[in-house]
C-alpha cells in the first residue's frame, strides 16, 4: 500500500511510514529511541511550510526528544539544541561526525536554539551522534 504523508485525512501507522521510507533505518532508529528511551511515538499531522505532512515525535516527560519526517529512502530528525541543552552539546561537538559540525554551525540561532535538521540514511557516526544528542535532550 502506497501512502500519502499529504493526506491529512489518514494517518498512517508508523509501520506504513517505514513502507514509505523504503529504508530499514528508520523503524530501526524508532524501536530504538522508544527502547532507550522509554517513550512513546506521536504520529501527528503538520501543516508547517518547512516541512509539511505526518511526521513521528517522540516525547519524554513533555519534552519533544525530537520529530522524525519521513522521506523516501532516509529520513530527517529534528532535534532542538535549546540554552539548556547547549553547553552540553558543544562539549562533545568536536568528537561528532563532521557532518553534524557542518550543520550545528550552518544552523542560525534564534531565542537561544537552533533546530538542526539531520539527514539518516545510514547507520553511521551520524547515526550516532544523532542518539548522544538525545541523551542530552533527555537530561533533566
Amino acid at each position: 500500500m502506497v501512502i500519502d504523508l499529504q493526506n491529512k485525512n489518514v494517518c498512517p501507522s508508523l509501520e506504513e511510514i517505514g513502507e514509505f521510507t523504503g529504508n530499514p533505518l528508520f523503524l530501526k532508529f524508532c524501536s530504538e529511541a522508544m527502547e532507550k528511551y522509554n517513550c512513546k511515538e506521536k504520529i501527528e499531522f503538520s501543516s508547517c511550510s518547512m516541512e509539511p505532512g505526518w511526521n513521528i515525535k517522540f516525547k519524554k516527560s513533555g519534552k519533544t526528544l525530537c520529530t522524525i519526517y519521513p522521506k523516501e529512502q532516509y529520513f530527517t530528525v529534528m532535534a532542538v539544541i535549546g540554552r539548556k541543552e547547549k553547553e552540553s552539546f558543544e562539549e562533545i561537538l568536536p568528537e561528532c561526525d563532521v557532518r553534524l559540525n557542518e550543520i550545528y554551525q550552518h544552523t542560525k540561532e534564534g531565542n537561544g536554539q537552533r533546530w538542526l535538521m539531520i539527514d539518516l540514511e545510514d547507520m553511521d557516526d551520524l547515526y550516532r551522534d544523532v542518539l548522544r544528542l538525545i541523551d542530552i535532550r533527555r537530561e533533566p
